[in-house]
């Protein structure tokens, strides 16, 4: 078999992280729209990555976070995204480049896309920069309005989810 000189590889998967990032940035542009929602997991130690040193010790190799009601400053650049999110009412600011992550999912429209990160997981946690801590005061966006019969539980923040639990044995 010939050589792959151009690296279609490469381009499908930089193609394939263009929808990432212009889902991303139309959600922080327009918010969400119907019942739109992201699950994003990434590699917690990846180059780049910012997270709080206390959720680094809780997700030390791989994290997932869901946006869906309850995020903020989502900001989102040709490189990486930036979200406010609360863990245990904590509020965190994390930084995660597109080249962490490892899987997008809308749930909502059963969408999936599945990424071998460009770069493997930084070798030392040291190279992790500490996460920018959020300003006190900052406002949470109100779960929306239900549609279920049941009334909703409240929400005691973001919930990290691993998303093995969903896979089929």
């Amino acid at each position: 078999m010939a050589t792959d000189h151009i690296r279609y590889d490469v381009l499908a998967r930089d193609a394939l992280r263009g929808v990432l990032r212009r889902v991303l940035a139309d959600a922080a542009e327009h918010g969400l729209p119907g019942e739109h929602h992201f699950f994003i997991t990434f590699l917690s130690t990846a180059e780049g990555v910012k997270l709080s040193p206390r959720l680094l010790a809780q997700y030390p190799e791989e994290m997932t976070v869901i946006l869906q009601h309850q995020f903020w400053d989502l900001v989102v650049t040709e490189d990486r995204f930036e979200v406010g999110l609360s863990f245990g009412g904590i509020p965190e600011r994390l930084v995660v480049p597109f080249n962490a992550i490892k899987s997008f999912f809308d749930p909502s429209v059963q969408f999936g896309l599945q990424f071998e990160p460009a770069d493997a997981a930084a070798e030392a946690p040291t190279a992790n920069l500490p996460a920018v801590a959020a300003p006190s005061g900052l406002p949470v966006a109100a779960p929306a309005a239900e549609t279920r019969d049941e009334p909703a539980k409240p929400s005691e923040g973001a919930e990290v989810v691993r998303l093995d639990r969903f896979r089929k044995k």
